[in-house]
C-alpha cells in the first residue's frame, strides 16, 4: 500500500502542499498542463529553490492578483484573514512589511469570486472530472467555512484572497499532485497552528484566524513558539481535506521525500512542509494506541466491575486492574485502560465520572499486533470459531472461541477442555498453515 505523510511542524499553506508535493517528484511541466486555462502562459507559475534555515525546499510561486506590490497586514482591503495572500505572506508576523517574488513593475488587480466563478475557472483546467469534482467539493467546504464565520449563505459568500488566481492554482495542482502519486492511506501530523494574534480588516483576532480555525476542526493542533499565522485557510483546507487519519509517522519504507517552502526565514527551525512518500512496511505493523491510568483507594469495589464494562463498551481495547500499596500503607488499585488516541477524552471523562479519582494520566505508545482473522471448523460436537494469529502469512497462534466451547459442553454435557480439544484437532486435520 503506497502512503503519503503531511509533516506539518511548520504549520501548512496551499503553495507549501504543493511545493513539496513538486519538490517530492511531480513535475512542474505535469502541473501546467493539469492547470490548463487557469496557468494564462507558462510564465504564470515557476518553482525556486531556496533555503529555510539550513533545508533546501521548494518554493512554489504564483503571478498573481492583488496589489499595491508593498503592503502590511494592517491595510484594510476587506479579506477573510491576515494571512491575505498565500504567496507573498506566507508566514509573516503582522506589521511585517513583505518582499514579493514578482516584478515589481507588475500592477494586479483585487478579485473576489463567488463560488460559481470559482467552478467554472476548474471546469477549464485539465484536470480528470474525478479531479475537478473533488477541487470544487475543496472550494465548498472553503465556502461553508467562510459563510458560518461572516454569517451568511453559501451563495453570497464571496471568496476573497483565497479566492484569487493563486489561491484556486494552489487547489487545483494539490489535487492534479495527489492523484498523480496515488496514495492509498495518507495520514497528516498534528498542525503547528503558531500563535499571537493576527490583524484584520474587522479586527484583531487570535491565531487560527476564524476560517481556518473552522476548517481545522476535528484535527489535532497546538500552539507553537513562532508568534505568527503558521496555518492557512487553504492549507488547513489541503491537509484535512485529504488526511484520512493524524498522528506519527506510519510505519513505512520511505521512497520520496519532498519539503515545500514558506516565504519566511525562521531563526530557530525550518519553514517547510515535508512530505514522506513510500510502501507501509507489512513487517512492522505497529499503531499508537494512548495508555489512561488512574490510582485508587477509596471506591467501592463493586464499581469496578461496572467501570470496566462500560470503559469497553465505549471502545477501549483493554482495561484491566493491578493491585498496588498506596500512602499510608493504604491497599490500593491501578486502573489502566488501552484505547485509540482519539478516545482519550471519552475515556478519562468515563473514568472521571464513574471512579472517585481526582486525577489521571496518559502516554501515547506504540504496539504491534499479529494479523488476525476468524475461521470456523465442523467437530462431533458442532461448529467452533478458531481464532489465528500470524506474521509475514506465517501462523503462530490458534485457539478456539471460548465462548463456542462452553456452550457445545454444555448442550453435550462434556467438559469445556474437551470441547477444545476437538476444535484443535479438526483445525490442523484441515491442514490450515497459512493466513
Amino acid at each position: 500500500m503506497k502512503v503519503l505523510y503531511f509533516d506539518c511542524f511548520a504549520g501548512a499553506a496551499g503553495d507549501m502542499v504543493l511545493g513539496a508535493l513538486i519538490d517530492a517528484g511531480v513535475t512542474l511541466e505535469e502541473v501546467r498542463r493539469a492547470l490548463g486555462s487557469l496557468a494564462i502562459s507558462p510564465a504564470t507559475v515557476w518553482t525556486e529553490r531556496v533555503t529555510r534555515t539550513g533545508i533546501a525546499a521548494t518554493k512554489f510561486c504564483v503571478k498573481g492578483e492583488h496589489g499595491p506590490l508593498d503592503h502590511a497586514h494592517d491595510d484594510s482591503r476587506g479579506h477573510d484573514d491576515s494571512r491575505d495572500h498565500e504567496h507573498d505572506h506566507g508566514h509573516h508576523h503582522p506589521g511585517h512589511r513583505h518582499v514579493h517574488t514578482e516584478p515589481r513593475e507588475e500592477k494586479h488587480h483585487h478579485v473576489h469570486r463567488t463560488l460559481n466563478d470559482i467552478n467554472r475557472l476548474i471546469d477549464g483546467s485539465a484536470l480528470s472530472q474525478t479531479g475537478k469534482d473533488r477541487a470544487k467539493e475543496l472550494f465548498a467546504r472553503l465556502g461553508e467555512a467562510e459563510a458560518a464565520v461572516h454569517g451568511t449563505s453559501l451563495a453570497q459568500v464571496h471568496l476573497h484572497e483565497v479566492g484569487a488566481l493563486d489561491s484556486i492554482i494552489d487547489i487545483v495542482g494539490t489535487v492534479f499532485a495527489m492523484e498523480t502519486l496515488g496514495a492509498e492511506r495518507i495520514v497528516a501530523s498534528p498542525l503547528n497552528v503558531g500563535s499571537g494574534t493576527v490583524r484584520t480588516a474587522h479586527g484583531v483576532y487570535p491565531v487560527p484566524a476564524p476560517a481556518t480555525a473552522r476548517l481545522l476542526k476535528d484535527a489535532p493542533i497546538y500552539a507553537g513558539a513562532q508568534k505568527v499565522e503558521m496555518v492557512t485557510p487553504t492549507g488547513a483546507l489541503l491537509i484535512t481535506g485529504y488526511a484520512q487519519e493524524f498522528g506519527p509517522v506510519p510505519p513505512m519504507r520511505v521512497a520520496q521525500i519532498g519539503y515545500g517552502a514558506g516565504n519566511r526565514d525562521f531563526a530557530d527551525m525550518p519553514n517547510v512542509l515535508r512530505v514522506l512518500i513510500g510502501e507501509m512496511d507489512a513487517a512492522a505493523t505497529s499503531h499508537t494506541v494512548v495508555v489512561i491510568e488512574a490510582e485508587i483507594d477509596d471506591m467501592n469495589p463493586q464499581i469496578f466491575g461496572v467501570l470496566m464494562d462500560r470503559l469497553l463498551a465505549q471502545g477501549a481495547l483493554d482495561v484491566f486492574y493491578t493491585p498496588i500499596q498506596m500512602k499510608k500503607n493504604r491497599p490500593g488499585t491501578l486502573l489502566s485502560v488501552i484505547a485509540a488516541p482519539d478516545k482519550r477524552e471519552v475515556m478519562t471523562g468515563t473514568i472521571f465520572r464513574e471512579t472517585t479519582t481526582i486525577g489521571v494520566r496518559y502516554r501515547e505508545m506504540s504496539r504491534e499486533c499479529l494479523d488476525r482473522r476468524t475461521v470456523t471448523v465442523t467437530t462431533s460436537v458442532g461448529d467452533v470459531r478458531i481464532k489465528v494469529a500470524a506474521r509475514d502469512g506465517q501462523i503462530l497462534n490458534a485457539a478456539p472461541e471460548f465462548e463456542d466451547c462452553v456452550r457445545l459442553a454444555g448442550q453435550h454435557n462434556l467438559p469445556a477442555k474437551t470441547v477444545q480439544a476437538l476444535a484443535m484437532k479438526a483445525w490442523l486435520d484441515a491442514g490450515n498453515r497459512e493466513l
